[in-house]
C-alpha cells in the first residue's frame, strides 16, 4: 500500500494542515495530490466522503501498484472447483487478507467446502451491505492455453494481427495503458473483482475515511460447481448473513464497455435424458432397420420440444410472462449492437423467442448443451448404439416456477409415447415399452430481479454518476446465473449485481483475461459505492 494522504482516526483542520504542509516540504512528490488532498480535506466528515469523478481517478492512480501486485498474487492460486484442497488454498487466503485488514473471519460449515463471512462495522452505521465474491474458478486444461500456466499470470498486447503477445511485468511499474491485459485463471472471474474491492477498501483506509455502513462479505468457493450447499447453509446463518441489500461483484460489463447495473440474473436447472436401443451395442450390418436406434429417438424427443424459430412449443412453458410496454422501453436503452452480436457468434439468423436479445432472455430457455451417443470421427463403429444422452439446461426466470416447468416436460415427454424412468430400465421395462427414456432434473438455484426504480437502484445510480459522470447501462435481467436467489428469498433484501470486467474475457475457457482499464475502473467504482452515503437516503426496499 502507498503511504497517506490522511491520517487515520479523528482528525482536526490544524493537524491536517500542518501534516500536509510539512510532507509538501520534504516530500516534494506528493505535490501532485495537492489537489486531492486539499478537496479531501475539505470535503472531510468523520465517515463517508462522496468523493467526486477526479478525487476517484486520483486515488486509484495513487494505489495502482498495490492494486497491480494484489491480482497478480490472488490469481497465482490454483483454485479448480472440484479439488477441496485448493478450495482451502484460497480459503487460508482470504482469511489471512481480512484478518491483517481488521476485519472479523468467521467460516460457515456447509458439510462440504464451508463458505467465509467477514465483517468490518462502522460506529454509528444503521444500514449492512452485504458483499458477495467466488474465489473458485474453473478446470483448466493448460494444453489450450497460450501460456505455461494459467496460475502464472502474464501481461500481454495485441499486435497489429490481432494476436496477445506477452510482455514483460516490469513495465506496469512505469507504464500504463488500459488496453493491456493480465491472462489468468480467474483474473475476471472472479477473483479479479475481489482484487479491486480490497484495492479500494485498502485506498479509502490510508485516507481515513469510512464508509457510513456496515459491511459483511460473503465468499464461495463452489459457484462454478453451483453452489449445492448454499441454500440451506444460507437458512441455517439467516441471523449471522442479515443486511439490507446484497451487492454482487460478478459477472462482465455490457459489450459497449460501459459503466454497467444488472438488477437480476436467471436461475438454472439441469436436465438430462437418456433414451435406450439394444442393451449393448449391436452390429448395424445385422441389426439396422431392426433394433430402434437411441439416438434417432433422442432426435426426435428434442425436435418435438421446439419449432423452427427456437420457441419451445411445450404448452404453457412461456406462461405468465407478459412483457408491458414500460418493459419493452427499458429493454431497447440497454445498447446492444445486433448485428455486432450476430458477427461475433458467426450467426445468420437468431431464435424468435424475444424480439430482441434482451427480451430474448427475459424468458425460461431450453438449451441443449451437450449430446452423446456411441463413437464418432475416427472412432465412428457400424453399430446401432446402446443408448443416446441429452444433457439440458433451463435458465429461470422469476415468472417461471422449476418445479412447473419439470412438470410440463414430463407431461410432454409422456405425449410423446415414453415411458419414463429414474433408473436404466429394467428387463421387464425393456420388454414392455417401445420407447424408454430416463429422466434426471436438478434445480440449482432461481431467478431474482430487483426493481430498477427501488430504492436500491436510486442509489447505486447515484454512486455510478458520480463515479463516471454518466448514466450506467441498466440490465433488467441477466441470461447468465449466479447463486443469489437463497440470500434474496432467506434474508428478503434487493440484490444487484454491478458487473466491472470486459465482456470479452474469456471466463470459463483458455486464455481468461481482464483489461487494465477494466480493473481500474472496477476500483473506482468500489470507491465510489463505498463513500456512497446511506443516511438519512432509503430504506434499499
Amino acid at each position: 500500500m502507498q503511504g497517506k494522504l490522511l491520517n487515520k482516526g479523528p482528525l482536526d483542520a490544524s493537524s491536517i494542515l500542518l501534516y500536509y504542509f510539512h510532507n509538501s516540504i520534504v516530500h516534494p512528490q506528493e505535490m501532485k495530490y495537492t489537489y486531492l488532498i486539499i478537496a479531501l480535506f475539505l470535503s472531510f466528515k468523520s465517515y463517508s466522503q462522496a468523493l467526486d469523478q477526479t478525487l476517484l481517478s486520483q486515488l486509484t492512480d495513487k494505489n495502482w501498484q498495490h492494486g497491480i501486485s494484489l491480482l497478480q498474487e490472488i490469481v497465482s492460486i490454483p483454485n479448480d472447483a472440484f479439488y477441496p484442497e485448493q478450495a482451502e488454498l484460497n480459503i487460508k487466503w482470504s482469511e489471512e487478507q481480512f484478518k491483517k485488514r481488521d476485519w472479523s473471519t468467521q467460516r460457515l460449515e456447509t458439510g462440504g467446502i464451508p463458505l467465509l463471512l467477514v465483517e468490518k462495522s462502522s460506529l454509528g452505521a444503521t444500514k449492512t451491505i452485504l458483499f458477495y465474491f467466488h474465489m473458485d474458478g474453473q478446470a483448466v486444461d493448460r494444453s489450450l492455453w497460450d501460456q505455461e500456466d494459467p496460475y502464472t499470470p502474464e501481461l500481454k498486447e495485441q499486435d497489429a494481427q490481432g494476436n496477445w503477445v506477452t510482455i514483460s511485468k516490469d513495465r506496469l511499474k512505469s507504464e500504463y495503458n488500459p488496453d493491456w491485459r493480465i491472462f489468468a485463471r480467474s483474473a475476471s472471474d472472479d477473483k479479479g473483482p475481489l482484487a479491486m474491492f480490497l484495492t479500494g477498501m485498502d485506498a479509502l483506509e490510508d485516507e481515513g475515511i469510512s464508509p457510513d455502513f456496515n459491511i459483511k462479505v460473503i465468499l464461495d468457493f463452489e459457484e462454478e460447481k453451483g453452489s449445492p450447499k448454499l441454500p440451506e447453509a444460507v437458512k441455517k446463518y439467516k441471523s449471522l448473513l442479515a443486511s439490507d441489500m446484497m451487492l454482487i461483484m460478478d459477472g462482465p460489463r455490457h459489450t459497449s464497455n460501459e459503466p454497467t447495473l444488472s438488477y437480476g440474473a436467471r436461475g438454472i436447472a439441469d436436465l438430462t435424458l437418456t433414451t435406450y436401443g439394444p442393451r449393448v451395442p449391436q452390429h448395424s450390418g445385422h441389426y439396422g432397420n431392426y433394433a430402434p436406434n437411441p439416438a434417432l429417438l433422442l432426435s426426435q424427443l428434442l425436435a418435438s420440444m421446439k419449432d423452427a424459430n427456437g420457441r419451445v412449443i411445450i404448452p404453457g412453458y412461456y406462461d405468465g410472462i407478459n412483457l408491458t410496454q414500460t418493459e419493452k422501453e427499458i429493454l431497447s436503452k440497454v445498447p446492444d449492437d445486433e448485428n455486432s452480436i450476430q458477427q461475433k457468434l458467426g450467426i445468420g439468423r437468431t431464435d424468435q423467442v424475444g424480439k430482441t436479445y434482451q427480451e430474448s432472455i427475459q424468458y425460461p430457455s431450453l438449451n441443449i448443451r451437450g449430446l452423446e451417443s456411441a463413437w464418432v470421427g475416427s472412432e465412428a463403429r457400424t453399430i446401432v448404439p446402446a443408448t443416446a444422452i441429452a444433457e439440458i439446461d433451463v435458465r429461470l426466470v422469476p415468472e417461471s416456477d422449476p418445479e412447473r416447468l419439470f412438470g410440463l416436460i414430463k407431461n410432454h415427454i409422456e405425449d410423446q409415447g415414453f415411458h419414463i424412468v429414474a433408473q436404466d430400465p429394467t428387463d421387464e421395462e425393456r420388454m414392455k415399452y417401445p420407447k424408454i427414456v430416463k429422466v434426471d432434473f436438478i434445480i440449482s438455484y432461481q431467478a431474482f430481479r430487483t426493481p430498477m426504480d427501488s430504492d436500491a437502484g436510486k442509489w447505486l445510480r447515484a454512486s455510478m454518476n458520480r463515479a463516471f459522470g454518466k448514466e450506467p447501462v441498466q440490465i433488467r435481467i441477466s441470461g447468465g446465473s449466479i447463486p443469489i436467489s437463497p440470500f434474496v428469498d432467506a434474508l428478503g433484501i434487493p440484490a444487484v449485481t454491478i458487473p466491472t470486467v470486459n465482456a470479452d474475457n474469456n471466463q470459463h475457457s483458455p486464455n481468461e483475461n481482464i483489461r487494465l482499464g477494466n480493473y481500474k475502473d472496477g476500483i473506482i467504482t468500489v470507491m465510489s459505492i463505498l463513500t456512497q452515503t446511506t443516511q438519512n437516503a432509503l430504506e434499499f426496499k
